[in-house]
């Protein structure tokens, strides 16, 4: 099940799919994080890479997701986050700070690359998104940092 608010990025998801000759089992659903469209313990895992900074109300968000996974069903998590190293994190900040002049230098488009760097920059740390996760209902939580912590994959076991 491929799920996501925006009805536009469900189309271009499927398409890319089926560009790849994957056209089999997989239910397109537009729905809010926050308010999955889904019974309880539906799933026995949930992935999201990269989309939940987008979401206004993350807490509730991890909560519903806690409720339509099954017993000890898996929550994946990727997103970008904060390095680690204090001369990385120097580092990664002056460059982030120049995604959007780059953006519009070859899309077009500056307004997209400052809001990206802005929803990094105001998403929870580690730490933070960990405990969310646990806050949520979900009985274990971990991270794993990549690449020092510019992005980092969070796992959360429901109980």
């Amino acid at each position: 099940v491929l799920c996501d608010i925006n009805f536009e990025m469900i189309e271009v998801g499927r398409d890319r799919l089926l560009d790849r000759g994957i056209v089999s089992n997989i239910d397109y659903v537009q729905g809010d994080a926050e308010k999955l469209p889904f019974p309880d313990e539906a799933f026995d895992a949930i992935t999201i890479a990269f989309g939940l900074r987008n979401v206004t109300r993350k807490e509730v968000a991890l909560a519903d997701m806690c409720r339509v996974l099954k017993p000890h069903g898996h929550l994946v998590v990727l997103e970008f986050s904060k390095p680690r190293n204090p001369v990385m994190r120097t580092a990664y900040n002056a460059f982030s700070a120049l995604w959007p002049d780059i953006g519009r230098a070859i899309t077009g488009d500056r307004d997209s690359y400052k809001y990206l760097v802005e929803s990094i920059r105001m998403h929870p740390d580690q730490e933070t998104l960990r405990d969310m996760i646990e806050d949520a209902g979900f009985a274990e939580s971990s991270y794993h940092n990549i690449v020092d912590g510019v992005a980092a994959i969070h796992l959360g076991i429901k109980g």
